[in-house]
Parts: structure tokens; C-alpha cells; sequence
């Protein structure tokens, strides 16, 4: 009893299956024919050429390719004595990074505006080799103080002289709330 029970279930199964083998050779069928109706050159679904095909040889269109526009998050670390860029991707994989000191070897340069042009210079190449074309610009100057170092206008002037596309400019700099005891002592720095 339960031998034929199987057998019946498996034969239902089989049916099924030819069932949906069938629809699925109608609607490609349906989808050639909507072809042949729009184009006029007749397909066929076996792969095959016909004779019309093999006559005329369709010419050979060449679409421009919309440049997809990839956007990456440009982390800005300006301080009086150090400019530092690092170029991520959206999900914050690190691309690209450089500081003051691989631009410079004199310590009084590192923060400069010139310097971190080159930087910035440095970060365009890479990005273009990546295939980014627009950037998120996270700006942060040391904990605490209130104004970036020198390099950050510059930088961001020579990216979008560069040719890419600033989306916004975030600044990111922490702040303390109470914070740590500062320096100096009870009575200050005396000077």
C-alpha cells in the first residue's frame, strides 16, 4: 500500500515537472515571436541562421558608455604640524593614504598649504586609477581646537581642480565635554 502511494506521489512530481518545462518553452516562444514582430528579421529559438539573417549583416552601433560614478570618503587629519590624507570607499576600505612627511623631509613644511596640494595631487592619481569620481570630504583637526591646519582649503581647492566632484564637506573633529585634566598644573603655565 505504501509502495503505491510513493509511486503515484513520484508520477505527480514527473507530470509537474513536464508541466513547467512546457511553459517555460511557450514563453520563450512568446518572447521570440514579440521579437520577429518588432525587428522583422525572423529568429529562431534553436540557435540557428536564417536565410535573411545570413544575407544582410546588421551594422555594428557604438554606445557610449555612461562613466559609472563611483564615490569615495576623503578623511582630511590637518594639525599645525602635519597635513594627513587617506582615500577609503564607501564601506571604508582604506585606497590610498599619504602624510606632510612623504612629500616633505623638513618638519616646519609638513603642514603647509603647498604641501598638502602635493598630497591631494597624490590622492587624485590614485583615485582616478580606481575610478572614483566624486568624494565625501571629512575635515578633522586635533581634539579640541577650533579651526583645521593650513592645509585643508588647499587641499580641497586643488581636488576639485582636478576635475572631481566635492558631494559635502563634513567636519569631524572631536570635542571634548569636560575631558581630561590639561597641562600646565594648578596655577598655569608660567611664562
Amino acid at each position: 500500500m505504501a509502495e503505491e502511494e510513493k509511486q503515484e506521489v513520484e508520477e505527480n512530481k514527473n507530470d509537474e515537472r513536464k508541466e513547467g518545462l512546457s511553459q517555460a518553452e511557450e514563453s520563450s516562444k512568446e518572447v521570440v515571436e514579440d521579437a520577429n514582430k518588432r525587428s522583422g528579421d525572423k529568429i529562431t529559438s534553436g540557435g540557428g541562421q536564417t536565410s535573411k539573417e545570413s544575407e544582410e549583416k546588421p551594422k555594428k552601433e557604438i554606445k557610449k558608455r555612461e562613466k559609472q560614478e563611483r564615490i569615495g570618503i576623503l578623511n582630511i587629519y590637518t594639525t599645525f604640524n602635519n597635513t594627513l590624507m587617506n582615500l577609503t570607499d564607501m564601506s571604508g576600505k582604506s585606497i590610498a593614504k599619504f602624510s606632510g612627511g612623504q612629500s616633505t623631509k623638513q618638519d616646519r613644511l609638513k603642514a603647509n598649504p603647498t604641501i598638502a596640494m602635493f598630497i591631494s595631487q597624490r590622492i587624485a592619481e590614485e583615485a582616478r586609477d580606481n575610478g572614483i569620481t566624486s568624494f565625501y570630504v571629512k575635515v578633522r583637526a586635533k581634539t579640541g581646537q577650533a579651526n583645521p591646519g593650513p592645509g585643508t582649503h588647499a587641499a580641497i581647492k586643488s581636488l576639485t581642480r582636478a576635475g572631481f566632484k566635492i558631494l559635502s564637506i563634513m567636519d569631524t573633529t572631536r570635542i571634548p565635554r569636560g575631558g581630561p585634566k590639561k597641562k600646565g598644573g594648578r596655577r598655569g603655565r608660567r611664562v
